[in-house]
């Protein structure tokens, strides 16, 4: 039977063709990167405090700063971030009545003094240290007893993505790719401007969920048509690539925010080039492997011998021991790695910094995450790489969280590292997963495994916002053991360098025998042959006592 491997051969493995639409595609990762994280800047929490109509009138007629007002009127109190300015209560009194003067309103009433008169919950609103900007979280007051629905604006994403990817994977398995891919972005195009033009923050969650349905299903696609297009020895280089341009989105988005300081008209920003993304249906045609896989000869090309179609099913994931395995410990990995990535991103914004510079740092360091990956996954492989990637990150955090704050660039430099390390592995857990599947279950292979990503995107906002409460590194501990299971769990899985995409579930079963008889004697070569005694004794040896294998 002719497979698409031996079309590659004939046609060309990474021709101009296929180089045309891998780099319009890599263009999908950037505003799917804006929606991702942009959470930092929509819902960012900027300094806070009780509004109190007698403070604003003598702060109108004295003509004071909101930070001398506060400083004059608002008490300090103990938090997990050490000793800030209430934020949740204000002094119970007239100030009318205090005699406050505008001359110089510190030397009026101290901090010891202020500390020991009755103290109220806020009923007025709140202040904002945050002018000529707004978040959702200013707009609907989402601060002190309110402030969990701000998780709720990144778990309602993540419900999304859970279900839009599994429907969508299973529609692009069955439909097609490119049909999945435009019919995904339109429905995004309508649910993005509702986001932003939604009346309240109940309908503004409900938007939410419907603009996750479709952006991880439609990125997932793409991620899946491109690494189906090209030879196996491209297959990363496409992969990371279009991983690398969701880095570029992280550098861009804080710029995006910093000039748009309205989070509505950001939200349009996000929008937009989706709606570009449908005049992909002129320019990309259908997968060429997903066409043979379901016996569109027409549209490939004519073979008397091809099999009857597969229709993908939910349960092939476990229809095998080796497939159950994949599905569990790619699951958990990419439950780890939204968890971290996510955490790690959005703790920028309680850390108190410029939100716009340290994310704008953070971003730059994804960078070399891709070319470490292009350099060692051909070389070691994807199985070392990837278990490294997880075990770096954990210790980072484990590391980080025990730094005192004294010791400041020490501390950012060891968060860095454990930035690079979950970046790489999430990176790597996406283009392993679409290599462990065959053909037939690919899209919905990835699918569901990154479902427990979207889980992960559920948890995470809880995790590390609750959790900050109790101890501002409480979630750092959290993140360094799952990565470190993690770690562990991928050294299970078999290497997949080198070896061309399954088409059925049969080919898993034989490849992955034949490789891990193989693999521990493979390792042993590399390293004799890195120690420079490679040569005939070897591989004598090897074929003598493994024949077929060396």
């Amino acid at each position: 039977m002719t497979t698409f491997e031996d079309i590659l051969e004939e046609a060309g493995k990474f021709g101009r063709c296929q180089m045309r639409i891998v780099s319009i595609f890599c263009l999908v990762s950037i505003p799917f990167s804006f929606v991702y994280v942009g959470i930092v800047f929509q819902g960012f929490t900027p300094e806070h405090w009780c509004r109190d109509p007698g403070v604003i009138e003598i702060r109108e007629r004295c003509g004071w700063s909101l930070q001398d007002a506060r400083r004059a009127t608002v008490p300090l109190m103990n938090s997990s971030t050490g000793v800030t300015y209430s934020q949740c209560q204000k002094l119970d009194m007239d100030w009318n009545a205090t005699g406050l003067t505008c001359d110089n309103p510190e030397s009026e009433l101290t901090q010891a003094q202020l500390s020991t008169l009755p103290m109220t919950g806020c009923t007025d609103s709140w202040e904002y240290d945050y002018e000529g900007r707004q978040s959702f979280v200013t707009e609907f007051d989402l601060v002190c007893a309110d402030a969990w629905y701000v998780d709720m604006f990144q778990a309602a994403l993540s419900v999304g993505f859970l279900v839009g990817s599994i429907a969508i994977g299973y529609l692009a398995d069955k439909y097609g790719r490119m049909k999945s891919f435009l019919m995904t972005n339109f429905f995004i195009g309508v649910t993005g401007i509702l986001v932003a033009t939604s009346p309240n923050y109940i309908a503004l969650l409900v938007f939410r969920v419907l603009f996750g349905f479709g952006v991880k299903g439609g990125w997932m696609v793409g991620y899946v048509l491109i690494t189906e297009l090209v030879g196996v020895e491209y297959r990363r280089m496409v992969g990371v690539t279009y991983q690398l341009f969701f880095s570029l989105g992280i550098l861009i988005l804080p710029l995006l925010a910093y000039f748009i300081p309205n989070w509505r008209w950001l939200q349009v920003v996000f929008t937009i080039p989706y709606i570009c993304f449908l005049t992909y249906y002129w320019f990309i045609p259908e997968s060429p492997r997903w066409l043979l896989s379901q016996n569109k000869r027409n549209e490939t090309l004519t073979d008397k011998n091809t099999d009857s179609i597969s229709t993908a099913s939910f349960m092939d994931l476990f229809k095998t021991s080796k497939l159950r395995k994949f599905t569990f410990i790619l699951s958990f990995n990419w439950f780890t790695s939204a968890v971290v990535y996510q955490g790690l991103i959005m703790r920028l914004g309680i850390l108190g910094g410029n939100v716009y510079v340290d994310f704008l740092i953070s971003g730059i360091v994804e960078l070399p995450a891709a070319f470490l990956i292009l350099l060692t996954i051909e070389r070691i492989g994807r199985r070392l790489p990837f278990a490294a990637a997880n075990i770096v990150a954990g210790a980072a955090c484990l590391i980080t969280a025990f730094i005192p704050d004294s010791m400041f660039w020490l501390k950012s430099a060891v968060a860095c590292v454990g930035r690079l390390g979950i970046t790489m592995a999430f990176e790597m857990v996406v283009f392993v997963n679409t290599e462990l599947y065959p053909t037939v279950i690919r899209n919905l292979g990835v699918s569901v495994c990154s479902t427990l990503c979207d889980i992960g995107g559920i948890v995470a906002p809880f995790l590390l916002y609750r959790l900050a409460v109790i101890w501002l590194e409480l979630p750092l501990i959290i993140f360094g053991a799952l990565a470190f299971v993690a770690g562990g769990l991928v050294l299970l899985l078999p290497e997949t360098k080198g070896v061309p995409l399954p088409e059925t579930i049969d080919d898993i079963e034989y490849k992955c025998n034949r490789f891990t008889l193989k693999e521990p004697f493979s390792l042993v070569l590399q390293l004799c042959q890195t120690l420079l005694l490679k040569g005939p004794v070897l591989q004598s040896l090897a074929s003598r006592h493994l024949p077929g294998y060396f």
